[in-house]
């Protein structure tokens, strides 16, 4: 079995636990995701399925699509509602919805982050929410990241009894982007605490919320044999990638690992024998080598 589920994990699940299930359905050890969700975010976990967990770089580097919400006026450890509140700036009249789009545009293009507290970046070979948990603090690395899109995406919401301003956004962003952080961001630049107070990601991998299955629905095609409808072949992860149909002899080179020469002039082309995916070759001193091999791939399920 071999291929790309995309999966709905919702809230209340790690990805670590949505893999777990997925394994049990399926009845494969070698499944992979694509990018962690935390427990309190929902939306598409692509998983990677036998031979696809090769591809999990590529559907990575694809960029994710979130929509979310922000509250201004207290911050929590955590930057979301999971978290102690450790901040309160009480807002006494709210912001309009101009300065809250320009706090956006401030955070859009190329960033720099520092990842949370609360987050599995290592430092010194230990997670950082390791560090936290035990109470201590640790100088956490710089990142760098792409946000090609942040907007607000309804009219925000002001509650004078509690100090808070709320909105909704929707954010396109790189790989390895902390929205969490990037909501406290927009708090700092309107000078006030702000928070993380939902999220939802709405594509990833390519794929989008309404194309991505419950573990129900898994449940329900495995037992109904339907599996080949929701688990996607492995090159739609390379789908922008030049195919190239090989011949019985070129198919025989690949397979002892030799190199092509080829009518392409692109980086990277996708290799198909038979109509099946069995290689990525890249593009090196003229001729096409191995980059990714797809051999024993015969169908996606």
């Amino acid at each position: 079995m071999n291929g790309i589920l995309p999966l709905y994990k919702p809230t209340g699940m790690t990805s670590a636990d949505a893999v777990y299930h997925a394994r049990k359905i399926l009845g494969i050890k070698k499944i992979g995701h694509s990018g962690t969700l935390d427990p309190n975010v929902d939306g598409v976990l692509p998983l990677a399925i036998g031979a696809g967990t090769k591809a999990v770089p590529q559907l990575m580097a694809s960029g994710k699509v979130y929509t979310g919400e922000i509250t201004l006026g207290f911050a929590t450890t955590t930057e979301d509602l999971d978290g102690e509140v450790v901040d309160k700036t009480p807002l006494t009249q709210p912001f309009t919805a101009d300065q809250l789009d320009a706090a956006l545009t401030a955070w859009t293009g190329n960033i720099t982050q520092i990842p949370p507290m609360f987050s599995a970046v290592k430092v010194n070979g230990r997670r950082l929410y390791e560090y936290a948990r035990a109470g201590e603090t640790v100088k956490r690395p710089e990142r760098q990241a792409t946000v090609s899109q942040f907007t607000r995406t309804d009219e925000p919401v002001f509650s004078a009894t509690d100090g808070t301003q709320r909105f909704r956004f929707e954010v396109h962003v790189s790989k390895g982007t902390y929205i969490r952080t990037l909501a406290v961001d927009v708090g700092k630049t309107l000078g006030v605490a702000a928070v993380m107070s939902q999220l939802t990601r709405v594509k990833s991998g390519g794929f989008t919320l309404n194309q991505a299955v419950s573990i129900q629905q898994l449940k329900a095609h495995a037992a109904a044999g339907t599996l080949a409808d929701v688990i996607q072949p492995i090159d739609i992860a390379f789908a922008d990638l030049p195919q190239v149909d090989l011949t019985v002899e070129q198919f025989e080179a690949i397979s002892h690992g030799r190199f092509l020469s080829l009518d392409q002039q692109t980086p990277r082309v996708r290799l198909h024998f038979a109509g099946v995916l069995k290689a990525i070759y890249r593009r090196e001193d003229d001729q096409y080598r191995p980059d990714l091999m797809f051999l024993a791939n015969e169908k996606n399920v």
